[in-house]
């Protein structure tokens, strides 16, 4: 039976009396299955090696008489007291060399050989005793990995795993010292052993070091979630293993980390955090949120925390407005989620998160969320059961990096200039056209795509030039940007050649100079003369060789030079974008790029409302959403049905409207 809803639920938070009656109203709102457990070692194990799981059992029993089977999750986010008193090693160490206290979550330090013990000590006894349940599915790995750490951990444990990475990765100091430039500053390294974590410093680290810190602390991560995934995996073999991720969290490669689950999961609140101020997450940020969640395992996913209330810390964040709880749960659903969990159960009454609601308030008694909650699932479950398991495919992809995020949060050039708002940019841009994107990495197949767009490709390889090029040669269409091909994979910048380096033959140009704006903007003329924008933050001074411009550069010394170009090469063609545009000029750009290469979209809709298509087994399912507090008017090809009667022409203020039409063989993306 295939699981479209379900909740976090934690019954240690709520007397025993209590569970039959939380398990039954479950049921009656449609919900399925469960998320339990994954904080609550210190019920779990006490005591070193005294185990028990008889609370958890009796409430697994209680929900699976209700229908609702259960997904376990590894408690390792949150050590018992007595761990940390019977090995205080354990505790992270931040980048001042100040051992962090207990309290909180991930107070843990992911390579400590301790630390590792009692997680595979409590992982195999959990794996064991529920492995052959029959109401437990599934697993996740601890809790958005990565999430409570400001640079993950600086101990002597860290500091030694990292010099036993560079070891690994450079064979030998000598090359480090090559690859790293440490002629600069003095820096040269006789031994691994010299080679320091980076706390901080009278000025500044290599930007090098800082960079394979950053790729050391992901695999860390990466590592310490495998660890646990083998064990279940040895045990547990029938049951699926999954991780809660964040979207376009970027302290962990994600790509990495999806590698040995079974699918992919994702947390999102789309009022923001308790603190951030204004009106939380912009529509495109949370649609791009999900289609990248859905490149992570190049399948559908599951929502393992969806907002259902308001959230809350010390600051309480705004409330769903009516309507919002049944948008995002279709958002989800329109992005590629096969699995609905709701963040939480019942509002907690204690602890930090108190103020972090949930369906249900402090009180228990259903309310406004619980009944809009019930409606929406009775309404989506005979879609979700034709569109489940069924991958939508896109022609336009985004390519995401986490090696160029890194290396422009060490060194970002523009004090406001950041690689994931720059690839939120450019995903806006199509975002509002109603064009469907599927995020990708440097290892996918980029022939599968009509556009590739990667910005700010500041580190460069060999590989991936040829890669580009041979995209590009054989019919595909990139988009190039600024400060691309600046800096080899190691951060160091490349010698006797000009910028773009290789990928100047394949953009038809060099780059002899820039400009980094600082303090204004500069005039953008379109080709055509009518049209204008502004550059922003960052411009590159292109000297053509052989592209043809878009548009030029209307100010400053550079007046009259490109700023957008197009080279054709091979059957394909190479865009490059030497600026970042401001809004009208990434309009333009967006236009012309979807009228040029005949890109797919979903036709044109009203401001805040998007439209996007999954594709079913019976049936395509376009979702017309409505992230506006205004009604909106609404034109949609007649092809398409509506999927509930009284739709006419309008979608209401936070609104969505399903339509329908036959399920076609060959989608391209439409």
């Amino acid at each position: 039976m295939s699981i479209f809803f379900g909740v976090d639920y934690y019954p240690e938070h709520w007397p025993r009396e209590r569970w039959e009656t939380d398990a039954s109203m479950m049921r009656e709102m449609g919900l399925q299955v469960a998320r339990l457990g994954e904080f609550s070692w210190a019920r779990f194990e006490p005591r070193m090696g005294e185990f028990h799981f008889e609370w958890l059992d009796e409430a697994i029993e209680i929900l699976g008489k209700n229908g609702i089977s259960t997904v376990l999750g590894t408690p390792t986010a949150a050590p018992p007291a007595w761990i940390i008193e019977q090995n205080p090693e354990i505790l992270p160490v931040d980048s001042d060399g100040l051992v962090k206290s207990f309290g909180g979550r991930h107070h843990d330090c992911q390579s400590n050989p301790a630390y590792r013990e009692h997680v595979g000590r409590l992982v195999t006894a959990m794996a064991g005793h529920y492995r052959d349940n029959p109401d437990v599915i599934g697993w996740q790995i601890d809790n958005e990995l990565g999430n409570s750490h400001e640079n993950l951990c600086m101990c002597d444990s860290c500091k030694a795993h990292f010099q036993q990475w560079l070891k690994k990765k450079y064979k030998n100091v000598e090359t480090l010292n090559r690859e790293w430039g440490t002629c600069f500053w003095s820096q040269d390294y006789d031994k691994f052993e010299q080679v320091p974590v980076p706390r901080k410093t009278p000025t500044a680290h290599n930007p090098s070091l800082l960079l394979d810190w950053k790729r050391f602390c992901s695999d860390l991560i990466v590592d310490f979630q495998d660890f646990q995934v083998d064990i279940i995996r040895e045990i547990c073999p029938h049951h699926f293993i999954t991780h809660n991720m964040m979207g376009l969290y970027d302290k962990t490669n994600y790509f990495d980390l999806g590698r040995n689950l079974d699918f992919a999961s994702n947390d999102q609140y789309p009022t923001g955090y308790y603190f951030e101020s204004g009106e939380g997450q912009p529509d495109f940020e949370i649609s791009a949120c999900l289609d990248f969640i859905r490149g992570v395992k190049k399948k559908n996913f599951w929502m393992m925390e969806l907002e259902a209330g308001p959230t809350g810390g010390a600051i309480i964040g705004r409330t769903p407005r009516p309507g919002q709880l049944r948008l995002w749960t279709m958002h989800c659903v329109a992005h590629g989620a096969d699995t609905i969990v709701y963040f939480r159960w019942r509002t907690c009454t204690v602890g930090t998160e108190q103020y972090w609601h949930g369906i249900l308030p402090h009180s228990g008694i259903p309310g406004r969320r619980y009944e809009e909650l019930k409606k929406t699932i009775a309404e989506m479950v005979p879609v979700m059961e034709d569109i489940h398991g069924v991958v939508t495919k896109a022609q336009v992809a985004v390519l995401f990096s986490y090696d160029q995020d890194w290396a422009f949060q060490i060194q970002p050039h523009h004090p406001e200039l950041s690689y994931v708002d720059q690839i939120k940019k450019y995903y806006d841009g199509f975002y509002k056209r109603n064009v469907l994107m599927d995020f990708i990495s440097e290892k996918d197949d980029f022939s599968a795509y009509r556009l590739v767009i990667a910005p700010l490709q500041i580190l460069m390889t060999p590989e991936l030039e040829e890669k580009f090029e041979n995209y590009v040669s054989n019919g595909g269409n990139l988009v190039l940007t600024m400060r691309t091909g600046v800096k080899n994979i190691n951060s160091v910048c490349e010698l006797d050649r000009e910028l773009p380096g290789n990928l100047g033959r394949l953009s038809g140009l060099v780059i002899r100079d820039y400009d980094c704006l600082l303090d204004m903007e500069v005039e953008v003329e379109w080709k055509n003369g009518r049209e204008r924008g502004k550059a922003r933050k960052w411009c590159d001074i292109v000297t053509l060789k052989g592209a043809e411009v878009l548009a030029e550069y209307k100010e400053e010394f550079y007046k009259d030079t490109p700023a957008i170009t197009v080279n054709g090469f091979g059957k394909g063609k190479a865009f490059y974008i030497a600026t970042e545009p401001d809004g009208p000029l990434m309009d333009r750009l967006a236009d012309y790029l979807i009228s040029e290469l005949s890109l797919p979209n979903w036709g044109a809709s009203p401001d805040g409302v998007e439209l996007t298509v999954r594709n079913g087994r019976k049936n395509d399912y376009m979702f017309a959403i409505n992230h506006t507090n205004k009604a909106q008017s609404l034109k949609i090809d007649q092809t398409w049905r509506p999927v509930s009667p009284g739709c006419q022409g309008m979608v209401r203020e936070y609104g969505v409207e399903i339509f329908a039409r036959a399920a076609r063989e060959d989608k391209n993306g439409q």
